[in-house]
């Protein structure tokens, strides 16, 4: 099958590449030129594990290729996937110019049926919206169908090539028999897909994500209250999650989620209620209890400085807002970063793939070191913001013999709590005595 997909991102390039992957030809369209190039030329421009092998061997063989021309990518393709930001407004609500705007010129150059996808994560009523602005300008036969993507950053590729279910919002046949044809090789061992109207599967997407960082807050909650009662919330997440209308899941306490998804879709689906008279008043919740579990180390820091760390320096393990990407947007470093340099500390940190851009957004406020332990020199103490598998277990006495105080802050409880004690080290984690 001959399929366009507009916007060549995270969501796009994976999608791009996987759907190469079984034989179909693709065409990734990017208004970026110097984005388009290297790709052309085998550069991947973002870093997922298990996609450079793959984008490499379908680009060789010549099923995926680039272009910025929006007519030349789509002019051959039965199904054209939108890819596109939908980054949220200054309320919070996602703004779809990207999207709208690129079906508009789509309206201006199609000439024969196409199925247009809505891939991107976008608001109830979009894919209407979508047909709209290309109905506005072509008049023959086309269908818009929402295909929201649920990749998880770090395993996106399994998540694509074997995933637990396709969403589908489709109006007609015609439309459906094309897209359950093009996910077939995907759900060969009998997951589902799940064919349903297109502002269902709209909300689908938002349900699903917000849903999962209810999760995440709701045990940073009972974190907290484990450390005022001194309780262990390690135990209490295994208690929980053996329930198997629990889950294992998405219960581990920490400095908060980020990431492009999470934030952004609480936000917009808690805008969307707004705009229909509802007060979704859990998702509120959420998002403050996410917001002031970024900054949940800061006191304790600020505690055993006895409330002065102006002139201390810090080593800092991590900036992704989770391990095995380079993603770091809301990521909760930045947020320990910004504290501890208002307070007049400074920092040393490593990151296995992400300090390039953290580098690009705040610039030489801190030091960015090119080895965990040498980032550890002359530093009052550790904190780890990402848990990133290399630090799970890490030489305990090269790290004391490096930092000036035998000082850990652990906002992703890595360590065992009695290890800890018994090494002599002042250890502090989260939701954990």
């Amino acid at each position: 099958m001959k399929i366009a997909i507009v916007g060549t991102g995270y969501v796009g390039l994976v999608s791009g590449t996987c759907f190469a992957e079984t034989g179909n030809k693709v065409t990734c369209i990017d208004i970026d030129q110097s984005k388009v190039d290297k790709l052309s030329s085998g550069q991947i421009t973002i870093y997922e594990p298990g996609l450079e092998k793959i984008f490499l061997r379908n680009l060789n063989e010549k099923r995926l290729t680039f272009t910025t021309s929006l007519a030349e990518g789509v002019k051959d393709a039965a199904i054209i996937f939108l890819a596109l930001p939908t980054p949220p407004g200054a309320n919070g609500s996602a703004d779809l110019k990207y999207v709208l705007g690129v079906a508009t010129d789509l309206g201006k150059i199609m000439t024969d049926y196409k199925v247009i996808v809505d891939k991107s994560t976008v608001p109830v009523g979009t894919a209407e919206k979508v047909y709209n602005a290309i109905a506005a300008n072509y008049k023959g036969e086309f269908d818009v169908v929402s295909n929201p993507e649920f990749l998880r950053e770090g395993v996106a590729v399994e998540d694509f090539m074997k995933p637990d279910r396709v969403v589908i919002g489709v109006k007609s046949d015609r439309a459906k028999q094309l897209m359950a044809d093009l996910y077939a090789p995907y759900v060969r061992q009998g997951n589902p897909v799940i064919f349903m109207d297109e502002k269902s599967a709209e909300l689908t997407k938002y349900a699903a994500n917000s849903f999962l960082a209810t999760k995440i807050s709701f045990m940073n909650e009972i974190a907290q209250l484990c450390e005022r009662l001194g309780a262990d919330v390690d135990m209490v997440r295994r208690g929980m999650g053996s329930d198997n209308r629990i889950g294992k899941r998405f219960l581990f306490p920490g400095i908060g989620y980020g990431g492009s998804c999470f934030p952004k879709d609480v936000q917009a689906l808690i805008m969307s209620s707004e705009e229909v008279g509802y007060n979704f008043q859990i998702l509120k919740a959420v998002e403050d209890v996410n917001e002031a579990q970024k900054l949940h180390l800061i006191p304790k820091i600020k505690t055993y400085f006895n409330n002065n760390i102006s002139g201390k320096h810090f080593a800092l393990w991590g900036l992704a807002f989770k391990p095995n990407t380079d993603d770091i947007r809301e990521a909760p470093a930045l947020y320990i970063i910004d504290a501890l340099l208002a307070a007049g500390a400074t920092i040393s940190t490593y990151d296995p793939e992400a300090m390039p851009n953290v580098k690009a957004l705040i610039g030489n406020k801190v030091n960015f070191v090119q080895n965990q332990y040498a980032c550890l020199n002359d530093a009052d103490a550790l904190i780890i913001a990402t848990e990133w598998s290399e630090f799970r277990t890490p030489d305990f006495e090269l790290i004391e013999e490096k930092l000036k105080n035998k000082v850990i802050f652990d906002g992703r409880n890595l360590f065992d709590n009695t290890y800890m004690k018994k090494y002599g080290f002042h250890y502090e984690s989260i939701g954990r005595p």
